[in-house]
């Protein structure tokens, strides 16, 4: 049950290595395949190619796919070389004749282009949401702990004050890049390469168009070529959007595992959110941050693989497209996972509000004791060279009032600018 085929058999072991696991991975692009067969089939009518009576069944036919596919009942057999293949199939034994008219002027390389563009605007949609939701927590933490202080760090060195405002505020802003990362790949999944067919258009005068509007892209990719080399480019994007998010989760994940930490003793979170030893009682593990590190540094090369699967290919198609699907589909999901468990730790996190009065945090305030001399007159270099000298003598006094009033301070968070900057980002 190929849509290639020309009446001899296959060898087993050539069939089983070429189709892989695309069974189970074509499982998430069904929906869309459905979707995209219906454009198809609706513009075949309109350009006199169905007729009333095809339409119709088809219509009728491939809503109940849809039905199927949503309930969760649609399955891809062995028997079947992907999902094309199985509901040209099953279109086929329910309407004969009509169904076998639904190739008409495409191709298996511009379906599974389609499927995919729907695909990843759907998920990147999903992502740009979730991405929304961490944030609104983030700006949430930050308002409600703006006054709590904790040390600043460079080199992994004290340096100066920090608040858990600016904190979980930094974390905040830093997510509106990553939406626009996003919402550049949602730019180029958003363009229609159905009726490019195997990459060199059809002498049917079909209406690309029309499917356009029907699938509700912004725009085509005129070029048949084009399209097709958006195949790998496509998947690329994503997996830039993706590991830009992944690597801002990985960093606060490590901040976590940081502060966790009794050498730090910044936050924890509820023992039912952490783990334990199995010989060491007094243990309370920050797994999930741990492993959204990791899983969100496995993301950060999703890049780098699709790159060289793809590199250097020529124009046209090529069966090593198939191979990006497993990569782009799991650093996806992983990615959803994480967003989500982070977000869902947040509203449990716990704030040690003490820790900055520890007398090894009185050097976080050598600036401040800096500036104040400036503003009784000395120079800047006199200052320090005066405060440095103190602290190497040991007579060293911290003045532990801390006034920062400029934009981005732990004075003036300007978190009501972030808000503004995210909601024109997101929209």
């Amino acid at each position: 049950m190929k849509l290639w085929d020309k009446g001899y058999k296959i060898e087993s072991a050539v069939e089983e290595f070429t189709v892989g696991n695309d069974r189970q991975l074509d499982l998430h692009l069904a929906k869309y395949d459905a979707l995209g067969s219906l454009a198809h089939a609706q513009m075949l009518h309109e350009v006199g190619i169905l007729t009333d009576e095809d339409i119709k069944d088809i219509d009728k036919e491939i809503r109940a796919i849809l039905a199927n596919i949503e309930s969760g009942g649609f399955t891809i057999e062995e028997s079947f070389e992907d999902v094309h293949s199985k509901i040209e199939h099953q279109l086929t034994e329910k309407l004969g004749e009509a169904g076998k008219k639904i190739h008409t002027a495409r191709s298996r390389n511009d379906q599974v282009l389609v499927d995919m563009h729907l695909f990843c605007k759907e998920e990147l949609f999903t992502i740009k949401s979730l991405v929304k939701e961490l944030f609104d927590r983030l700006i949430s933490l930050s308002n409600e702990h703006k006054d709590v202080l904790i040390p600043g760090y460079t080199h992994l060195q004290i340096a100066m004050p920090s608040s858990f405002g600016m904190w979980f505020g930094a974390y905040a802003e830093a997510l509106i890049d990553d939406i626009h990362f996003l919402n550049a790949a949602f730019k180029i999944s958003d363009q229609n390469p159905l009726g490019s067919a195997a990459g060199y258009g059809s002498s049917f005068p079909i209406n690309r168009t029309s499917t356009t509007h029907k699938l509700e892209f912004a725009t085509l990719k005129y070029n048949s070529v084009a399209a097709q080399m958006s195949r790998g480019k496509l998947e690329k994007s994503v997996s830039f959007a993706l590991a830009s998010t992944a690597g801002t989760l990985a960093k606060f994940a490590m901040d976590v595992c940081l502060y966790m930490s009794q050498n730090f003793g910044f936050l924890t979170f509820p023992a039912h959110l952490t783990t334990g030893s199995s010989i060491m009682p007094h243990k309370k593990n920050p797994d999930v941050f741990e492993l959204i590190r990791g899983k969100c540094n496995k993301i950060q090369a999703l890049p780098t693989e699709l790159t060289l699967i793809t590199n250097n290919l020529p124009s046209g198609y090529h069966r090593d497209f198939q191979l990006l699907k497993e990569s782009l589909f799991a650093g996806l999901f992983e990615l959803k996972s994480c967003l989500q468990i982070c977000e869902f730790m947040l509203q449990h996190i716990i704030i040690n509000k003490e820790a900055i009065n520890d007398p090894k945090y009185d050097y976080l305030y050598s600036v401040e004791v800096v500036n104040k001399e400036v503003q009784n007159g000395l120079s800047f270099r006199e200052a320090y060279q005066k405060v440095g000298k103190e602290i190497e003598e040991g007579n060293y006094s911290p003045s532990k009032e801390v006034h920062h009033t400029h934009e981005g301070s732990i004075g003036n968070l300007c978190n009501d600018k972030i808000i503004e900057k995210m909601e024109k980002a997101f929209n």
